[in-house]
């Protein structure tokens, strides 16, 4: 039997597989690491790593489609920045 999570894990990758040609065309890829309480954890590689234009791609394109083809998404963010969200999460549940 799968689960609502890996049903969602899963609807995420072919989503992200959906968006990766167009990262490729620019010399750069985006990668699944983890999805926890409506947050897609991914990272960059390639151009996008370092990349000026990065938040504008990431928030702008890949979130934005994350949030329209899978259902319970509510932000991408860096994996690398998982640590600073989980933060602020805790410090928001305490308010």
């Amino acid at each position: 039997m799968i689960d609502e999570n890996d049903s969602t894990i899963r609807l995420i990758k072919e989503t992200l597989d959906k968006i990766r040609p167009f990262l490729n065309r620019d010399g750069g890829d985006v990668h699944f690491d983890s999805y926890e309480d409506g947050i897609v954890y991914v990272s960059v590689s390639g151009a996008c790593q370092g990349c000026a234009l990065i938040n504008e791609t990431l928030y702008g394109g890949v979130e934005q489609i994350l949030m329209e083809e899978v259902p319970g998404i509510v932000a991408v963010r860096l994996s690398e920045d998982k640590a600073k969200v989980k933060k602020a999460i805790e410090e928001n549940l305490k308010k």
